[in-house]
């Protein structure tokens, strides 16, 4: 396989990727398209100077064959010369003139039939070899084009997967201080002070029932001793009653 089969081969292969498939494939997307990056533009820079050194040669064939053109044309302005002046010479009655130009007008026309030969093979190389360049200069365009693809579509996600990853830390600072929620610590603070409450309100409704007992029983000593100073007086005034009479 020659190397620009290779070539043509490698790019081929890159350029019927599926990117879409590939991502939905992926175990990590990122980390794929990362390096499909790096593949396509690795590819990229080393198809280019193939292609280069390809045209390279191409354009020296071209020039080889232009100057194998001209040579066609120029041997065959000898030759013509040439027997122009043989023809000469023979009408002056020069015959060995004209027999040595002659000769030089034959082995004019052998190298003109030579470059002729050599223009007619490298007709259709070339033909060839500019087909093959247009297909590796299209191919190059192609993956270019590829790559600025892969590229946006690794920009998107990489952006589209930081956006997923601050909506989650948002959501979940969010929960955790959501009042509603009964595990979470403002709720569970909320009810330490309610018990704190329930037991200051305990102690001081104890403390209210023992000041009410007292009070209870201040009331009930003044009532006995009101009982016993009215019995005084009874015996008192019962007594004056018997002195009196």
């Amino acid at each position: 396989m020659t190397e620009k089969q290779t070539i043509l081969g490698r790019i081929a292969q890159l350029t019927k990727a599926n990117i879409n498939s590939l991502i939905d494939r992926a175990e990590d997307p990122q980390k794929m398209l990362d390096q499909l990056v790096r593949d396509y533009t690795n590819n990229i820079a080393e198809a280019e100077q193939a292609v280069a050194q390809t045209i390279g040669n191409l354009r020296l064939a071209e020039q080889d064959y232009n100057d194998d053109v001209a040579s066609v044309r120029e041997w065959g302005n000898k030759a013509l010369a040439a027997s122009r002046k043989a023809d000469e010479l023979r009408q002056a009655g020069d015959t060995a003139g004209a027999d040595r130009y002659d000769n030089l007008a034959k082995v004019a026309l052998t190298k003109q039939v030579g470059f002729e030969r050599d223009v007619k093979d490298a007709e259709p190389i070339l033909a060839s070899q500019n087909e093959v360049v247009e297909k590796l200069k299209n191919g190059l365009a192609v993956m270019k084009d590829k790559l600025g693809e892969l590229k946006v579509k690794r920009d998107q996600l990489a952006a589209r997967a930081k956006s997923a990853e601050a909506q989650a830390k948002v959501h979940e600072a969010v929960s955790s201080i959501n009042v509603l929620d009964p595990t979470s610590e403002l709720s569970r603070y909320e009810e330490q002070v309610r018990r704190q409450e329930a037991m200051v309100a305990g102690h001081a409704e104890i403390a209210a029932s023992s000041l009410d007992n007292q009070f209870e029983e201040l009331e009930a000593s003044a009532d006995s001793l009101e009982v016993d100073a009215r019995l005084a007086a009874l015996k008192s005034s019962g007594s004056a009653g018997q002195i009196g009479g």
